[in-house]
């Protein structure tokens, strides 16, 4: 398992606990020291994996093996060799896309994506969704209160909910969340409920037939869908200057910005931790963004936990082959020869 290069990234795809599991099943499993993930190294080293300096997945370890991550490689190497297991977020037609796919084709090597790791019926078996919707609600949620600050700091749950802690400010504050079936909707329904804020629940029979008065009466917006085919936009940038819209805090879950499948076309840049809120219109009706894509590192404890028991079962099946791997590997080999034909 990787150290993550992003800077503020401090999740991990494995926890120690479930680290031992593996370890017991006869798994020999390696950790890079890391400066910045949550779980300290020596707890790997406890229950029985090898450290190895951070960054040095690329020349210690054989190509042969499976090199774990959550986000985005480093730049280098330029030909990846090895059997990589993250969020290569390389299928949707995002910008990065072809320059990732091209790396490894040139070097020979093999993307498992974490996004792509689907049941039978194609839904997904790990993933931070819950925490990401938690996560980009409470923003949201401070956001409008004025209480955001930048730049953003990791916690618990725990510091996070009492920040959420409903006051005078929560009087009277809408909030909707589309895609609040699922798990980034759920986490962000939680976090608006623990704001003292009830949010109108959207489904996919909502977005079908989608009320945009509606969606534009309320304070906040939160976009949680997770959609394989493009959808009519949720909100144009024609309606960002509509003398009805009353909304002035998005928060962008889904972050599909770039691709083809984003619902929501009236920004074309992620925000961050630094700069974590985009204003896109002015007062004296003003409108903010908040796209961060890597949300669950906020809560990075607690989204590390649930991700990582998902997940180190399915590990274990990597030994024998199994259908779920199978279906990961051919979304993998599709991307490559959609580049072939000028993808």
């Amino acid at each position: 398992m990787r150290h993550e290069s992003r800077r503020n990234e401090r999740r991990a795809a494995l926890v120690p606990e479930d680290a031992r599991k593996l370890i017991a099943s006869g798994v020999h499993l390696t950790v890079e020291e890391s400066s910045q993930r949550v779980f300290p190294t020596h707890e790997y080293a406890e229950v029985g994996c090898a450290i190895a300096p951070q960054g040095s997945w690329g020349s210690a370890c054989p190509a042969t093996d499976y090199v774990l991550g959550v986000k985005e490689l480093p730049d280098e190497p330029t030909e990846l060799t090895h059997r990589h297991i993250f969020f290569g977020h390389a299928y949707k037609g995002q910008e990065e896309a072809p320059r990732l796919l091209r790396r490894f084709e040139a070097g020979g090597g093999t993307l498992f994506d974490l996004e792509h790791i689907l049941d039978a019926e194609g839904r997904r078996m790990v993933a931070f969704g819950y925490w990401a919707g938690y996560a980009g609600a409470s923003l949201a949620v401070l956001q409008h209160r004025g209480e955001l600050t930048a730049p953003l700091v990791s916690s618990s749950r725990e510091e996070l909910s009492r920040r959420l802690a409903p006051g005078a400010a929560s009087g009277g504050v809408t909030a909707l969340v589309i895609g609040a079936d699922g798990r980034s909707g759920g986490g962000a329904c939680d976090a608006l409920s623990t704001a003292g804020i009830e949010p109108t629940r959207w489904g996919l029979d909502d977005t079908r037939n989608l009320d945009r008065g509606a969606l534009l009466a309320n304070d906040i917006l939160v976009n949680a869908i997770a959609s394989c085919r493009p959808v009519p936009p949720f909100v144009t940038k024609a309606e960002l200057d509509d003398e009805r819209r009353r909304l002035s805090v998005i928060a962008d879950v889904t972050c599909d910005v770039g691709s083809e499948l984003n619902a929501l076309p009236i920004y074309d840049r992620v925000t961050d931790w630094v700069n974590p809120v985009e204003r896109l219109r002015g007062d004296p009706r003003p409108l903010d963004i908040i796209a961060i894509d890597n949300l669950p590192s906020l809560i990075p404890a607690e989204a590390s936990r649930a991700f990582s028991a998902d997940l180190w079962p399915l590990l274990l099946s990597l030994r024998e082959g199994s259908e779920v791997w199978d279906r990961c590997l051919g979304a993998f080999r599709r991307a490559l020869a959609s580049l072939g034909e000028g993808g």
